[in-house]
């Protein structure tokens, strides 16, 4: 604990503080439960998104053999060539928000490829489509928590440390007051009757 100046000017500095810390403490609380919540909210939908990919690969693993054939799925038919994600806002934080991507797909012979490379290619693309909002939604969750962690910071420290000092503060310089106050009184009544027992 910082050493204070036993003063009235001190007194109200602290209680100014006292006040303030207690008008944002409810303000961080309640930023540190959206946080929370929206924390659970993105975890939520990792799971659903990874549980859609895992259905996905497991369709895609029904062609993986044919995918093997020469020169029928190569690397160049299905590319991204575009991700579309927006700024949003989380209680403070700025968090992307996955809104789709673009694909380029190279024209192939429908003539002399296999029927089955169309849904393959689109198989593909709601694959790469649902890696692409698992990576959003990992950087979501990166941000939110590094956001949460320093908000509850804040609030154990308001709580534990600045509004318990500033109370003590207030004590302290309260009583050091009031002792100076009775001091005084004391030494009035002593020169009163000092000055009594002089006149008489």
């Amino acid at each position: 604990m910082a050493k204070i100046k036993l003063t009235k000017n001190e007194q109200k500095k602290q209680k100014d503080s006292l006040k303030m810390f207690q008008r944002y403490l409810p303000t961080l609380m309640l930023k540190k439960q959206q946080l929370q919540a929206e924390i659970r909210t993105v975890e939520i939908r990792t799971t659903e998104v990874r549980a859609e990919k895992d259905q996905t690969d497991e369709s895609i693993k029904k062609w993986l053999a044919i995918f093997g054939e020469e020169g029928v799925f190569t690397q160049d038919i299905l590319r991204i060539t575009k991700m579309a994600a927006r700024e949003g806002n989380v209680a403070g934080v700025a968090i992307p928000v996955f809104e789709g991507a673009e694909f380029e797909i190279s024209q192939y012979d429908l003539v002399e490829k296999p029927l089955w490379l169309d849904i393959a290619v689109d198989s593909m693309k709601k694959a790469l489509l649902l890696d692409l909002e698992l990576q959003c939604l990992e950087e979501q969750r990166r941000r939110l928590r590094k956001e949460l962690q320093t908000t509850s910071q804040r609030v154990n420290l308001f709580e534990k440390i600045k509004i318990p000092e500033a109370k003590a503060n207030i004590k302290k310089i309260a009583v050091y007051l009031g002792d100076q106050q009775t001091a005084a009184v004391v030494r009035g009544k002593i020169s009163k009757r000092g000055m009594e027992k002089a006149g008489s």
